[in-house]
């Protein structure tokens, strides 16, 4: 599989790694002077202490991590947060409890997941009229249940 170089910087905590063979996401670990308990409904931003720099062309993805997700209710407020190229400030994890029961985060705790893509950049072509498909205009629920 082909491997791209990127720069990261760290302050101390452990580079952010592929826990599987076939994983797409290298878990982002919390880097706390001190626990963070989330009560339910609260959220609040978690740093990394990593930076990364990545070539024009790609970007990371925050997203978050199943197990905690379905084990207690954390996820992420943005839902998906993108870090662009020309970021180089520290990675922070925007976390919020959607559980019953209060979440407590430490120091090294797998927080979230970082996904490197690809994206492309585009040209709007202003026009009066797009061609037909057999799906037209149907939006949500269109198909049925």
């Amino acid at each position: 599989m082909h491997q791209i170089k990127i720069k990261i910087k760290r302050d101390g905590i452990a580079l952010p790694k592929y826990e599987t063979n076939n994983a797409s996401g290298m878990d982002l670990q919390a880097d706390l002077s001190s626990e963070i308990i989330l009560r339910p409904g609260e959220r609040a931003l978690i740093p990394t202490g990593i930076h990364i720099e990545l070539p024009e062309g790609l970007e990371a993805q925050v997203r978050a991590r199943s197990g905690l997700a379905i084990k207690h209710g954390i996820g992420l407020i943005n839902g998906i947060g993108t870090i662009d190229s020309d970021y180089r400030g520290e990675i922070k994890v925007p976390i919020i409890n959607w559980g019953n029961e209060d979440f407590t985060i430490q120091n090294g705790d797998r927080i979230a997941q970082l996904v490197i893509c690809k994206y492309e950049r585009i040209n709007w072509i202003p026009v009066e009229d797009l061609s037909e498909t057999k799906r037209g205009t149907g939006g949500f629920g269109h198909t049925g249940k």
